[in-house]
Order: structure tokens, then sequence, then C-alpha cells
């Protein structure tokens, strides 16, 4: 853990002395675990109530909610115990702006800016709320975009980094076993999602994040959210599995069949395996994103009227203590401006193909880590043909 904490650290540092800032201010809660090794589990999530300051040359500051900062101080002795402090932005705005909070809060950082002799410099600052956004530029600071640096810092994975990412993906391993045991006629797509959340919880997740569980006529468009459906014979049925193992993240889809599967099924699989082989053989370092993304199908081939509309269905995305971290993959984005693809990436491609039944689709989604050869894949749930679960 050490080696960890001491690895981002230096990442975040290396970044911020490539660019143009003299500090990052982030309030985005992965970025703040990025660089002080500190959470408080997932109540902090979408509240922007804790945030930390790294300076050029400085060390990382944080300022958490209430009793938190008493115990980061008792136990993270890698944080000084002089910077780990009690914090209030407003609660978003229930507590008005004209309590003075967001204005206490910036003329603290802007001391601090001061003393550690980056007050000349431009902040970058990852999300912000925009009554604090307002009190920093009115306390002298030049607010510039600190998320691009922490996206540098984070885009390679040490080989702790990857461990964890294998153990999340393993753990999923494990509930796709339990969920083709269970898929059968009867099972709702909710009772899929408890089963899920409840095995991850019991094999030490600290969160999930969201189960997509889609099943029957709901699997085409892919709606993005369960329901209470009941499976039924000959349904195809996707899931996608993202919870955090130690704040690492996984995102994971699998397909299939329930009791028997049609020629329509079938096909529908054999093409988005062969679109995520594609994408995964010509993962390499040094290939950009664009070659990648114009192996996929457009939108328009595959039933829709834009890449806006289709985003997310034929894609790739990083992994980390985030969800989405470089690189992103898509027609939409990567075609003119692509990333360089770099040892020591770790993300998720994933592909989709609608049935020729006009109600049933293939959902296939790999993680990989990018090494020097190319790709090794840490899911490794059964997905080369479809499986079809309590054949009949």
């Amino acid at each position: 853990m050490d080696r960890l904490r001491n690895y981002r650290l230096q990442r975040a540092k290396a970044a911020l002395e490539a660019s143009d800032l003299g500090a990052v201010l982030v309030f985005e809660t992965s970025n703040v675990r990025y660089l002080t090794a500190t959470h408080i589990g997932t109540w902090a999530y979408n509240k922007t109530e804790r945030w930390a300051l790294l300076t050029r040359g400085g060390s990382p500051w944080i300022w958490d909610f209430g009793s938190a900062a008493k115990n980061h101080r008792m136990y993270s002795p890698w944080i000084d115990s002089s910077q780990s402090l009690g914090g209030n932005l407003g609660l978003q705005g229930a507590i008005a702006p004209t309590s003075g909070l967001p204005k206490n809060a910036a003329q603290e950082i802007a001391a601090i800016l001061r003393e550690e002799g980056v007050a000349d410099m431009p902040v970058g600052v990852d999300t912000v709320e925009v009554a604090v956004l307002r009190e920093l530029e009115a306390a002298g600071m030049d607010v510039r975009d600190g998320q691009q640096v922490m996206l540098d810092a984070r885009e390679i994975k040490n080989a702790d980094e990857i461990m964890l990412l294998s153990q999340a993906a393993a753990m999923v391993d494990g509930v796709y076993q339990d969920i083709s045991e269970v898929l059968k006629p009867g099972v709702r797509e909710n009772d899929i999602v408890a089963l899920a959340t409840k095995r991850l919880i019991e094999m030490g997740s600290e969160q999930v994040e969201a189960i997509n569980s889609i099943a029957g006529e709901r699997c085409s468009p892919h709606p993005h959210v369960f329901s209470d459906r009941y499976v039924r014979p000959g349904d195809t049925a996707y899931f996608d599995i993202i919870h955090a193992y130690n704040g690492y993240r996984t995102c994971y889809y699998r397909t299939f069949a329930v009791g028997r599967a049609t020629q329509a099924h079938h096909d529908a699989y054999a093409k988005a395996r062969e679109w995520i082989d594609a994408a995964i053989q010509a993962v390499k370092p040094g290939v950009g994103t664009d070659e990648i993304a114009r192996l996929w199908p457009k939108a328009e081939e595959f039933g829709f009227d834009s890449e806006m509309e289709a985003f997310g269905l034929q894609f790739g995305h990083g992994l980390g203590l985030g969800l989405h971290e470089r690189p992103i993959i898509s027609r939409l984005n990567s075609i003119e401006t692509p990333v360089e693809i770099k040892e020591g990436m770790v993300f998720a491609l994933e592909t989709y193909c609608p049935a020729s039944d006009g109600r049933s689709a293939a959902r296939i989604e790999e993680e990989i880590v990018v090494t020097a050869d190319g790709a090794e894949l840490l899911t490794l749930f059964p997905a080369e043909e479809l499986f079809i679960t309590n054949k009949y």
C-alpha cells in the first residue's frame, strides 16, 4: 500500500510539473483519493464536500467532512497532520453561499498558495460549484482546467493498481458464475441485481456502483437501467457489473441466452465477438485510438442515427479509481482527436450488436492491460461463444 500511495503521488507531482499550473485543487472523489489515499465511502459521491490541494514542491492537503479530518490525523500517517482539516462548502447550496463558507475556503486555499510560493501561477480545478468558483476567482486565483493534469497522472497504472483491478475483475468472474446458474424463467432482472450486489459485498467490494440487467425485448435498444421484468424462455439477457475494490473499478458485460438460442441470437453474438476481437488484436503501444475506432461499425450500420446516439455501445474507456479514464475510444471522438495507446494503460473494450429479430441483442466487454506485446485480459468468464444458461 505504501508503494501504491507513493506511486500515485509521484505521478501527480510529475504531471503537475509538466503543466503550466502551480497547483491542482480537486473536488472529484477519485482525484481526492488519488492524491491523498483517503476516502469516506460512497456517501461522499456527488456531494463535493471533500477537496484536496497539491502545489508544486508541496505535499497533499485534505479538507474532509467533519470528524473525518481528525480520523485521518489518527490513522493516515502519510498525510501531514497539520494538513488534514475539516471543511464545509455549504452542502451544495443547502447552506447558502451568503454564509461565507465558500469565501472562507477560498481564502484558506489562497493563503496556502502564497505560503508555498505558487500564488502567481494558475490553479487547476477539476470540478467545482459555481459559488466556490466565484470565490476562488475573487481571492485572486487564475482558475484553469486541472482535470487534464489529473488524467495525465492516472493514465498509466503500476503493478499494484493492475493487481487491484485484476482482483476486482476476479470478483465479477465469480458473480457471473452465480448468474449463469440461476438465470432461468421466473427470475426478474432486479433479482439478478440483488444477487450480484450481495455477492460482491460479501467478497469485499467497497461499492457496487451499478448493475445493468437487461433481458428480452428490452435488449434493443439498450436502456441502461434494470427493471422488474421477468426473464422468459428464449430471452437474451446481458449484464454489466460495475463495482470497486479498494477504489479500483470494473466495467464487465456478459450476454446469455436463457434455455435456448435462435440463429438470430448466435449471429448477433458472433458479430459482437468479431468486433471486440478485432479491437483487442489491434491494441499495442503506439497505436492510435482512431485505428481501433475504425474497426467498429458506424452508428447507421447498427440502427442509430448518429454517433452521439450510439455512443457507449462500440466503446473503450480507461479504468482505475474512476470508471472513465484515458483512453476514451469511440467513433464520436477518436477519429478526429486520437490518443496514443501506451504500455501500462488499463481499459475496457465493449461492443453491441442488435439481433435481426428486432428485440434481442448481444453485448460483450473485456478489460485489458496494455503490455509491450499487446493486450492481456483481466476478464476471464467465458465469452468466446454465446453462453446458454440452464439449457433445455
